[in-house]
């Protein structure tokens, strides 16, 4: 090695070692002809001392130093005085006296600075990443989403499951996602996809009776991108066999009490909560409620239903239903301050934002005239309403109507100081519906994906009744954001067949995409399920932040481009010819 010692490990014991570090020059510093550096790598700083008296020649070289020059110095550890030492630091107690130093390449000066305190744009920070991943903060988030990854390895090894690599180039099939797809020189015409995920591999592997499977798995989807959504993610995909739901879950809470203490030295309390998909819609209006904090919604439908007001009565005429949320102590709010909270709702397509206050003992508002003393006193008994106190209503299709007033309440709650940032809540919704309607094809998809095992006893309802079928899958949820999702498998080719066919595939369409799989099937599939916590996600919010862009090397901006490397880039006229492709881009509105 060039050097004894890294720049982050020299203390008051080193005192009188000669060392040789290496690192990039952080700051340069000139006080009266003695020159200071700070000398950084990966593992911290060391301050480098030149001076003239001690050896002319090396402070010679020392006044043409700059930011971010590479160099490897020898010298003599010694302590700094009392004045100068920095309690900061662990090298802040010695400094380097230097004996010999080699310049071991120059830099030009540096677009961004490689400190935490002063952050570039994204953009900027994107297209020069090899310097912004120098900060500290990056290089910390990094090493911190190693050892999750290693603390995820050494549970998952421990309970017996191993780690198997599925392939990069797949078949492409219907996963939710459009598929990155990888043209075939070698079969013209044809394609590759990447995977969305490894699911059908990873149940493969349960029919190959491989009984416990896991890998941290890349997986890439051409969709929209968001702050925690990325082309490109990981996730860690975890299979198991002859396995119940409780099992699964077991296996999920011992993951994360094991990379909650070896990253975060933090006792993670277990079992989690378990909230059925209904209840969490009911109380929430989520199915990935932030339960950190309470204001939980109220179906007041039946209440209002005897009112006057036409507003709510044209809404439960069409079947749709009336939620309420108690603000307490909000009935302070001004007018400005309400209509903000209606424009939050209306931007998650409530039709409004309806409002009463409690005042003197009753409610007011424009509206209390259309209920009578009897509802009124209904409605403040249901919802615990008191002095001081702020009920708001959203009436309209129940999805839209707890939708829309539960991105009310998640910004009330942050507006009131409701939520204990530092406090982690974990929770597995569970019995999500299998299907969900899909209004522009007018076709049931599937909820999750379609390799998720019915209930029992709702087998018999695919066919007559879809909205009614309940799904052996769950999700876990970390404070409002879902961490991973799983589900028991089907292991039956009549089932997996049924299950396809409702969502829209015909018997050649299920042969072509899927039938490896039907045919896998009948070779006696255990039964098996699994879940796939996402790794970036899940260590961007261990850290505190919702941006997973923070904890993956080389992520891409916002319109899925890799700005360092300039990708995705086109191909030479040689590279299609070899493919068999030709190009022929059509603009938006161009007719073909």
């Amino acid at each position: 090695m060039l050097r004894t010692h890294t720049c982050g490990e020299l203390t008051a014991k080193d005192i009188g070692k000669s060392v040789q570090l290496c690192g990039w020059v952080q700051s340069r510093r000139d006080h009266g002809g003695v020159i200071f550096i700070d000398l950084r790598d990966r593992y911290g700083l060391t301050q480098v001392v030149f001076d003239p008296r001690h050896n002319a020649e090396v402070h010679t070289t020392a006044e043409h130093l700059g930011r971010e020059w590479v160099l490897r110095i020898s010298g003599k550890v010694r302590a700094r005085p009392a004045e100068m030492k920095n309690e900061k630091l662990p090298t802040g107690a010695v400094e380097i006296i230097t004996d010999h130093l080699d310049v071991l390449n120059q830099s030009v000066v540096p677009p961004i600075e490689i400190e935490d305190r002063k952050e570039a744009g994204e953009d900027v920070r994107l297209k020069y990443r090899y310097l912004d991943l120098r900060r500290p903060r990056m290089q910390q988030n990094l090493y911190f989403r190693h050892v999750v990854s290693q603390a995820a390895r050494e549970y998952l090894s421990s309970q017996g499951f191993i780690e198997i690599e599925t392939p990069m180039l797949v078949k492409s099939t219907p996963e939710g996602a459009r598929d990155y797809v990888v043209p075939s020189r070698r079969h013209p015409g044809k394609f590759y996809a990447l995977p969305q995920s490894p699911q059908l591999y990873k149940q493969i592997c349960m029919v190959a009776g491989l009984d416990r499977y896991f890998q941290i798995a890349r997986c890439l989807r051409d969709e929209d991108n968001r702050v925690d959504r990325q082309p490109e993610f990981t996730q860690i995909d975890i299979e198991m066999s002859f396995c119940t739901q409780e099992d699964i879950f077991g296996a999920g809470e011992g993951l994360m009490q094991n990379i909650f203490q070896k990253a975060l030295s933090f006792k993670l309390p277990i079992p989690f909560q378990r909230i059925k998909y209904d209840d969490a819609m009911a109380r929430y209006g989520s199915d990935k409620p932030d339960i950190r904090f309470g204001l939980e919604l109220c179906n007041v439908t039946g209440i209002v239903a005897h009112s006057d007001f036409s507003v709510f009565k044209q809404v439960i005429d069409k079947k749709g239903i009336v939620v309420c949320l108690n603000a307490k102590n909000c009935a302070s709010f001004s007018r400005t301050e309400i209509e903000e909270l209606e424009t939050l709702a209306k931007s998650h397509h409530a039709l409004g934002l309806a409002w009463m206050k409690v005042k003197d003992g009753k409610l007011d508002s424009s509206i209390v005239k259309y209920f009578s003393p009897k509802i009124q006193e209904e409605l403040m008994q249901r919802m615990d309403a008191v002095e001081g106190d702020l009920l708001l209503f959203v009436a309209d299709k129940p999805k839209i109507a707890l939708g829309s007033l539960g991105q009310v309440r998640l910004a009330l709650g942050e507006k009131l100081k409701l939520i204990p940032h530092e406090k982690f809540a974990f929770c597995w919704i569970v019995d999500f519906p299998l299907f969900e309607w899909n209004e522009e094809e007018h076709k049931w998809d599937a909820a999750h994906h379609p390799f998720t095992m019915p209930k029992e006893e709702h087998l018999s309802l695919i066919d007559t009744n879809p909205e009614a079928v309940r799904a052996q899958c769950y999700d876990l949820v970390l404070n409002g954001v879902e961490i991973c999702s799983g589900s028991i498998r089907i292991n039956r080719s009549d089932i997996q067949e049924k299950v396809l066919a409702a969502v829209g595939l015909s018997p050649s369409d299920l042969k072509e995409k899927f039938g490896f799989l039907i045919e896998a099937f009948q070779y006696g599939a255990p039964p098996h399920g699994g879940f796939a916590p996402g790794l970036d996600r899940l260590c961007a919010m261990m850290l505190g932040t919702k941006d997973i862009r923070e904890v993956i090397a080389f992520p891409k901006n916002k319109q899925a481009q890799g700005l360092m490397e300039n990708s995705p880039s086109p191909l030479s006229a040689q590279q299609l010819k070899e493919l068999h492709l030709k190009t022929e881009l059509i603009h938006p509105g161009e007719k073909k």
